[in-house]
This record gives C-alpha cells, sequence and structure tokens, in this order.
C-alpha cells in the first residue's frame, strides 16, 4: 500500500488514512438515506436505489482511489437528485428510465468536457459571482423542497406558500432534528447530520411515526433500477435543456469541489492545469462515475466536498477514498434501517446542507450591479420556479444582458455568451421543454 499509494512521498500512514476515510464516510453517509427518499418519489424502487446509492458511492470512490489517488469520496450529488426528481420527472413529465438516459447522455458528454480541456476552459469562464450564485440558488431549492415535504410551508391560495402547522409531531421533529445536526456540527461532532437523521429515525419510531423495519439484512435487489436507462426515449423533446442544467452543474459543482479539497490536502501542483496529472486523472474519475451511477439507477454521481473532513483527519491519498469505497459497500447491509427512516429524518438534513450552500452569496461582489443582479436571480428563481434549470437561465441571460447594455461586453468571456445563447435558443424555440 505504501508503494501503490506513496504514502511515504505524501507524508502520511495507512493508520492516517483508515481513519480520514472513516471520518469523511461519517460526514457523508447521510446521502444513503436521503437519495432513496427523493427518487423514490419518482416511482423508482426505493430498496434498489438504496443499493445504486451504496454502489455509485463505491465505483466512484474507488476510481478516484486507484485512478487518481486523491483522498477525496463520491456519490450521487444533492441538488441534482433533486433536479432529477422533482423537476425532470416531476415537472417535465420525462418517466424516471428517461430521466437516467440523461444522466448517461451527460455523463458522456461530461466525460468529452474532461478529456478535451473544455471543462476547464469553462470553469475559467464563468464568473465567480455565477458560481457561487448557483450553489446558493441549490441551497435554497433544497430547503423549500424540505420544508414542503416535512409540512413547514403548505399551499396558500392567497399568498402561495404559508407557514405550516408547527404543532405536528412530523414537523416537531423536523425542527428538532435541524437543531441537533446544527449543535453537533457547531461542535464539530464528526458525523453531525447522520446522527441527526438516527436520532430522528429512533424519535420516529418511538412516537409511531414510522415502523422500524429491521437494522441489517442482505442487500435488496438492484435490478429494479440496474440498466433501466432509456437513452433513446430520453433522446426526445426537452432533453436538451435537461442535459444543459446538468452539465453546467456538473462542471461548477464536482470541479470546484475537486480543486477546494486538493487545494486543503496540498494536492495541486503549481503551473497549468493540463500539466497537473492528479487534478487531470481525478477529472476523468468523477467524469466515469456519472456514467456507472445512471447505469446502475441514480441520479449523477459527483465529489463531494465532505471529503475536507478526512482530508483535515490527515487524508492524503487514495486510500482514504478506498476505504470509504469499502465502508458504503458494507453500508448496503443496512437497508432495512433505510428503509426505516420517515421524511421527517432526511428533511432536516436537506435543511441543514442547504444553510451551508447559501454561504456562497458571501463570494459575490454586491457593489458591482451587473454582478450581483443576475447572480441575485440565480438563486431566488431556483426555490421559486421550483427549478435549477429556470434559475440558471435567469442568471446567465440576465448576466450577458447587463454586460452588453453597460458597455462591458469585454468582460464577458466566451462561454458564458455560449451558454446564455443556449438558453435563449432553448426559451425561444422549445418554451414547453
Amino acid at each position: 500500500m505504501d508503494r501503490f499509494f506513496k504514502l511515504a512521498e505524501h507524508g502520511t500512514t495507512v493508520r492516517t488514512e483508515l481513519i480520514a476515510g472513516f471520518t469523511t464516510f461519517l460526514t457523508m453517509a447521510y446521502i444513503i438515506f436521503v437519495n432513496p427518499d427523493i427518487l423514490s418519489s419518482t416511482g423508482m424502487d426505493r430498496n434498489a436505489v438504496f443499493v445504486a446509492t451504496c454502489l455509485a458511492a463505491a465505483v466512484g470512490s474507488l476510481v478516484m482511489a486507484l485512478w487518481a489517488n486523491w483522498p477525496i469520496g463520491m456519490a450521487p450529488g444533492m441538488g441534482l437528485n433533486a433536479f432529477f426528481a422533482f423537476t425532470v420527472v416531476g415537472a417535465m413529465g420525462f418517466t424516471w428510465q428517461q430521466a437516467l438516459g440523461a444522466v448517461f447522455i451527460s455523463g458522456l458528454i461530461f466525460l468529452f468536457l474532461s478529456a478535451t480541456g473544455i471543462r476547464r476552459w469553462l470553469i475559467a469562464g464563468i464568473p465567480t459571482s455565477m458560481r457561487s450564485a448557483i450553489a446558493a440558488g441549490i441551497g435554497l431549492f433544497l430547503a423549500i423542497i424540505a420544508m414542503k415535504s416535512s409540512g413547514l410551508i403548505v399551499a396558500s391560495p392567497a399568498t402561495f406558500v404559508t407557514l405550516g402547522d408547527l404543532t405536528a409531531t412530523g414537523t416537531l421533529l423536523t425542527i428538532a432534528g435541524f437543531f441537533i445536526i446544527a449543535a453537533l456540527d457547531a461542535l464539530q461532532v464528526k458525523g453531525a447530520i447522520l446522527i441527526g437523521i438516527l436520532v430522528i429515525t429512533v424519535a420516529s419510531i418511538l412516537l409511531g411515526v414510522s415502523e422500524f423495519g429491521g437494522l441489517m439484512s442482505a442487500p435488496p435487489s438492484i435490478a429494479p433500477t440496474f440498466l433501466q436507462l432509456d437513452v433513446m426515449g430520453a433522446l426526445s423533446f426537452g432533453i436538451f435543456h435537461v442535459v444543459l442544467v446538468m452539465v453546467l452543474v456538473e462542471v461548477f459543482d464536482a470541479t470546484g469541489t475537486l480543486i477546494g479539497v486538493a487545494k486543503r490536502a496540498g494536492l495541486l501542483t503549481e503551473g497549468p492545469a493540463h500539466q497537473n496529472k492528479g487534478l487531470s486523472r481525478a477529472l476523468m474519475a468523477d467524469s466515469t462515475a456519472i456514467l456507472a451511477g445512471s447505469l446502475l439507477g441514480t441520479s449523477s454521481t459527483t465529489a463531494y466536498a465532505e471529503s475536507a473532513s478526512g482530508v483535515a483527519a490527515g487524508g492524503r491519498t487514495g486510500l482514504t477514498a478506498l476505504v470509504v469505497a469499502g465502508l458504503f459497500l458494507l453500508a448496503m447491509f443496512f437497508a432495512p434501517l433505510a428503509g426505516s427512516v420517515p421524511v421527517y429524518a432526511t428533511a432536516p438534513a436537506l435543511l441543514y446542507v442547504a444553510s451551508l450552500m447559501v454561504r456562497e452569496l458571501t463570494e459575490i461582489d454586491f457593489k458591482d450591479v451587473t454582478e450581483s443582479a443576475p447572480a441575485v436571480l440565480t438563486a431566488i428563481a431556483m426555490p421559486f420556479t421550483y427549478s435549477i434549470a429556470n434559475g440558471l437561465a435567469f442568471g446567465f441571460v440576465s448576466y450577458a444582458v447587463l454586460k452588453l447594455l453597460t458597455g462591458r461586453v469585454r468582460d464577458v468571456h466566451a462561454a458564458t455568451w455560449i451558454v446564455a445563447g443556449l438558453f435563449v435558443i432553448k426559451f425561444a424555440f422549445f418554451p414547453e421543454g
């Protein structure tokens, strides 16, 4: 292991890497409960999604470990799973099989962008304000989903949304779960989100809100989702819009996470990006993971920012990611427990992840209206239109238009013009897609 992962060269040991891997897993393991809850709303088999989530995380982390030798865990991403379930299937009317086909197509495009270097060009060309707004907007989108599913907010004929019944048991459990997670995280307790989910699950069972299905069993069958993607069905009216959004979010989210965590671990070498072998391999690794996830039956797999917790614990090599992969495989044996987790236990996790993502708004330059206005439009349009896609469209188009009207065309990178143009074409010719 020392020779393969170059432990001595990175100033680490097997023990340190094992601890780092376990730490990373604890901080991101909540996805095995949250992802099935979200994707099963489309009609997908919950148990199969649970297994697909564990396998996709294991495969992605394994590729990152053995190919890139980076200490970064992979799993189906928050935000894109909500886009998959509530926008592509729920609002646009695609079947979940077609949505998986769209994930596969976006993975192929993502792989091409990574292999050719276009991905780095896109990242360099998208303004910082827009990248921050996208993260914050997805956070707000997750927040409204969490508040709606838990009963914190309900529909209102007069005001569209209003406050729900705060005396209802489920709503109170959600509030308690949020406070538990936030407090534990503030106290720097590893696995705060996972602990919060488990505590509220136990409380729900004791209060009779949900039933206990058991703790462990043999992994359920993945057959209901395995290779069920409908690529040809996805290549239909409106798919352009879906794939564009998936690729854009994958590009910004995954790349930003990879670079951010790698910087903390001291893994990025000085010099041009194309000369950074580790980064190039990591970019290819997360692109490959998207394809694997679509075949298994889950939304886009991405690098997890929670990997920073493992880096803080000393993780510096792929051995950390290998441990993460192994633990996700073991997690498959806890399907009965996952089936016992109610929405009131996952909603607080979503809400807390949302609060972390909205912090990105602080990176926006509010002194420059041509930067701040499009960014704010991006962030607020996502929850208010219940669509990540619409938020991206509002933001990119308004950014290009404002720069044009204020005589600052040269401030806009070609990549931004291209993305804005694609959204204009979409709304002009495919308004219903």
